[in-house]
């Protein structure tokens, strides 16, 4: 009967997506049929299978109660031998050339030799590649990559599954989110929260009296929040015992989360906005395209030949991804006065960057890492949308200084989080076979 239930709930979220030219059985048909498998292969090789973060920033905005005691909330970091050669030396490295360089800088400093043999044309690509790119095109906080906390952890090894953490904390970290960063009054109280005893009526009015771009973030976090969710539903604990630990769907959870009378007709708005996220990022991936098309771009792990193939694995899913029909039109945001669009735009990052850093006051080490990942994914593919001209005037040299770049630990947060949403399309169709 739960079954029957949640496949009843999957049906009730059809037809076309607010503020798209797009419908949910579209994006259904093109994400099983041609994306889910060359991603979760591309997934799992060793340049997007290692994430490094640092799981140890003290929370930013209110004083920690302290972190999660629960065994499934541990990160297991890798240890040196773990992680491949190639990404340990300089996990930015992206171009052939620009490899080949940095190494052969890398041996000069070890033999104790002053290196005078790069021209200037060298050393300036060698400091575009080793500089982040402009704070100010950045939707997320970068603080991880060159932290002396951070670490590599294997994203095979530490699955995003529900872990028992619950509760008034888990929920200061949604309500901070919502209440504070989605551009809402405190005047409308959000539906459902647990936080706060409050009605539905009048919250969809003010929502729907938003400016387009306000009701395009609220959604992306809605979706983001729906993601997370339905993996936690559809990875949970089922059975803990001295011989057996079985994890597996949770329909009741998922129903509680979801299914419309009990959600008082949220869940199925909280699907339809993991939809419009799906959207979000898939526009991203045909937009960055040229960047990776570039001769001197490479997946830099040290194995040639797995870097070869994984490159040509890349190009063929991104141009999968142009190929979609009804793309989300990022060029309605920000369409307006360009004096008022430019302060709602900078309104937009800054309030994308609180988000990122609330991550940090998540009291679960694995609920933390898998929030920061798909956190500055979503930061990354806005980065993608609103570069557009930096992108199509990206030089083909890596000797050239790019206008638009992004570091590793962006093109592994990007498609791994992209990957948690074919990953729900995915767990749909499960619970749909189980019926």
């Amino acid at each position: 009967r739960a079954l029957l239930c949640s496949l009843f709930l999957f049906h009730q979220v059809t037809g076309s997506l607010d503020d798209c030219a797009c419908d949910v059985e579209t994006i259904d048909n093109f994400n099983n049929r041609n994306l889910f498998t060359k991603l979760q292969k591309l997934l799992s090789s060793d340049y997007f299978r290692f994430y490094k973060v640092n799981l140890n920033n003290p929370c930013p905005f209110w004083t920690d109660s302290g972190h999660c005691g629960l065994r499934d909330c541990a990160v297991k970091p890798c240890t040196a031998n773990e992680v491949p050669e190639g990404l340990k030396s300089n996990s930015h490295k992206h171009s052939l050339e620009t490899s080949k360089h940095t190494e052969e800088c890398e041996m000069a400093e070890k033999l104790g030799a002053v290196n005078g043999s790069l021209s200037d044309e060298t050393r300036q690509a060698l400091l575009e590649w080793n500089r982040h790119d402009d704070e100010a095109d950045r939707f997320c906080m970068h603080d991880d990559e060159d932290s002396p906390h951070a670490q590599y952890v294997d994203l095979l090894l530490n699955p995003e599954r529900y872990t028992g953490y619950k509760g008034p904390e888990a929920w200061q970290i949604w309500n901070s989110i919502y209440e504070e960063n989605c551009f809402k009054p405190y005047t409308v109280q959000r539906p459902l929260n647990p936080l706060v005893s409050s009605s539905r009526k009048g919250f969809y009015r003010w929502l729907e009296g938003l400016c387009v771009e306000k009701r395009a973030f609220y959604r992306l976090v809605s979706g983001l929040h729906a993601s997370i969710n339905v993996h936690l539903s559809a990875r949970y604990l089922l059975a803990d015992s001295w011989f057996e630990r079985k994890w597996g769907h949770n329909v009741t959870e998922f129903q509680l989360r979801f299914d419309e009378e009990l959600t008082k007709g949220e869940g199925p708005k909280r699907l339809r906005n993991l939809y419009f996220l799906y959207l979000i990022e898939l526009r991203a991936l045909a937009k960055v395209l040229p960047f990776f098309e570039r001769p001197s771009f490479n997946l830099y792990t040290g194995q040639p030949e797995q870097d070869r193939e994984n490159k040509e694995l890349l190009l063929g899913l991104l141009h999968m991804a142009k190929s979609f029909p009804l793309h989300f039109d990022e060029t309605t945001l920000f369409a307006g006065d360009k004096k008022e669009a430019a302060k709602l735009k900078d309104d937009f990052k800054l309030t994308f960057k609180n988000i990122s850093r609330i991550m940090d006051c998540v009291g679960c080490f694995k609920c933390r890492l898998w929030g920061k990942l798909q956190t500055q994914g979503l930061g990354t593919a806005l980065k993608i949308l609103f570069s557009e001209k930096q992108i199509e005037t990206l030089p083909q040299s890596s000797s050239s200084k790019p206008s638009f770049q992004l570091n590793r630990q962006e093109i592994v947060s990007l498609f791994n989080a992209f990957g948690r949403i074919l990953i729900v399309f995915t767990i749909i169709l499960e619970l749909q076979s189980g019926f």
